[in-house]
């Protein structure tokens, strides 16, 4: 069973920057992608970014330029790294990994972005 834990969520004003992290404990061995989730209130959620066990990268048109996802394979750990954030980028972040046919999802992790 793989259980994600995130952290670094928090309240920061426009502009600023904040630091996402999600560590995955069980065996991620052959995972399909890792990424990174939101939900705002009243939307559904959606895709911010994503890596390929390749390496490969996607990322939503909105935060294209200003966020960066990267991971760390000896610490089981994806990352979203997360710059000039606006009000618009309030949410719950959400880390994924799917393998498989399992997806799994952590327990959300609250950012807030004050004009």
């Amino acid at each position: 069973q793989v259980q994600l834990v995130e952290s670094g969520g928090g309240s920061v004003q426009a502009g600023g920057s904040l630091r996402l992290s999600c560590a995955a404990s069980g065996s991620i061995f052959g995972f399909t992608t890792m990424g990174w989730y939101r939900q705002a209130p009243g939307k559904q959620r959606g895709l911010v970014a994503h890596i390929t066990r390749g390496g490969s990268t996607n990322y939503a048109d909105s935060v294209k330029g200003r966020f960066t996802i990267s991971r760390d394979d000896a610490k089981n750990t994806v990352y979203l790294q997360m710059n000039s954030l606006e009000p618009e980028d309030t949410a719950v972040y959400y880390c994924n990994v799917i393998i498989g046919w399992n997806n799994y999802w952590g327990q959300g992790t609250q950012v807030t972005v004050s004009s």
